[in-house]
């Protein structure tokens, strides 16, 4: 059995992944892919992108799941455990630093420069996984269809899951006129939003800190803005937090790598120091891996329903979609002068010349390439 050298090589990935994994989901997804599925073959492109599109429709951060559905296919229940907190564990460490040089000095270091070219070289990666991804989900004229109105509703400013459960639902549809008289609806994914209530805390306990994070881990889809709509209404509203600090963590939570939520370690830094750090951590991650495996034994049995099959086959090729949404508008806030151009077009050229090369070289390429062309 080798289920302690899978482990370990779980670990190793996932913790790697954890600090250089910059730009946001799209991003650690376009990483995830390159090192499992081109790299280690551990899943099938079909098979990555069904854990895509159903991590897609559950609450959370969707690469934070995505670690956990890969660590899941190579090392089991445990595999989904130790990926999953081996990619949250840097941005968890690097975020407490910075919580507590803020509760010290109440302000943020200036890291502007040092993450100038990291962005675009993202964008590179994105592209490339965009390419792969792609060639797999197109599997038909009606699918690229589909793909295309996804990709106009999303850059349009429709919410993604409404476009997602859109492209899914308009799979169904077709694939029930195709086979009228069929009808298998059995293994259909259903999920509860949960309604989160404000908290009315003048001075809040550590328990409460806890289950704060837990309902906002609970009910978030995607992140962003998001994430502070929800945090803004439990925290800022109820006076326990001021707005400017929870514009500081989630800055904190952009710009360091990994997952955006470690925006809950700073926050909980805030108000209750090392132990409310680790209680808005353990809270805002734990529904994740809930979530995770309830959900991984299912995808198998959905891709065996035709139905199931022809929503999974929308709704990835929507989530392919959503990602291209994604690189566009990165692209039209980031290459804003001829130096981040130039950084892209040199991270795409490394992308695809030299597929087999780390990812983590070509953000680490991009940062060095952007310090460089600053000092011109």
């Amino acid at each position: 059995m080798n289920g302690g050298k899978d482990l370990a090589e779980v670990a190793k990935l996932f913790l790697k992944l954890g600090f250089i994994s910059f730009g946001g989901p799209a991003a650690h997804i376009a990483m995830m892919e390159d090192e499992v599925v081109r790299k280690r073959k551990w899943i099938t492109p079909e098979h990555f992108l069904d854990l895509i599109g159903a991590t897609n429709l559950i609450p959370g951060p969707n690469s934070t799941e995505m670690t956990m559905h890969c660590g899941h296919e190579r090392a089991g229940v445990k595999g989904l455990f130790v990926a999953g907190f081996c990619f949250i564990l840097p941005a968890v460490v690097i975020t407490a630093v910075f919580a507590w040089l803020y509760q010290l000095y109440g302000q943020l270091p200036e890291v502007e420069p040092y993450i100038y070219g990291i962005k675009p070289a993202v964008i590179a990666i994105i592209v490339g996984a965009i390419y792969a991804l792609g060639k797999k989900a197109l599997k038909s004229v009606q699918l690229g269809m589909v793909g295309a109105v996804v990709l106009i509703v999303t850059l349009l400013g429709i919410s993604e899951i409404a476009a997602l459960l859109g492209a899914g639902v308009a799979g169904i549809l077709l694939y029930l006129i195709r086979n009228s008289g069929q009808q298998t609806a059995r293994g259909l994914l259903p999920y509860t939003l949960l309604h989160v209530a404000g908290s009315s805390l003048a001075d809040i306990s550590q328990l409460k800190l806890f289950w704060i994070f837990l309902k906002v881990g609970a009910v978030l889809y995607r992140s962003g803005y998001v994430l502070f709509a929800l945090l803004d209404g439990e925290l800022v509203a109820t006076g326990i937090l001021t707005r400017q600090q929870l514009i500081d963590a989630v800055a904190v939570g952009q710009f360091t790598p990994g997952p955006v939520l470690s925006t809950a370690t700073f926050i909980g830094w805030q108000i209750g120091g090392l132990p409310g750090a680790l209680l808005a951590t353990l809270g805002i991650f734990l529904p994740s891996f809930f979530f995770v495996l309830l959900l991984n034994p299912l995808i198998p049995r959905m891709r065996n329903s035709g139905l199931m099959a022809a929503f999974l086959n929308h709704v990835n090729v929507a989530s392919v979609a959503v990602i291209v949404a994604v690189a566009v508008t990165m692209s039209r806030d980031t290459l804003t002068d001829w130096r981040t151009i130039v950084i892209a077009v040199v991270s795409l050229a490394v992308t695809f010349g030299y597929k087999k090369l780390n990812s983590a070289f070509i953000v680490g390429g991009g940062a060095l390439l952007g310090y460089i062309l600053t000092l011109l």
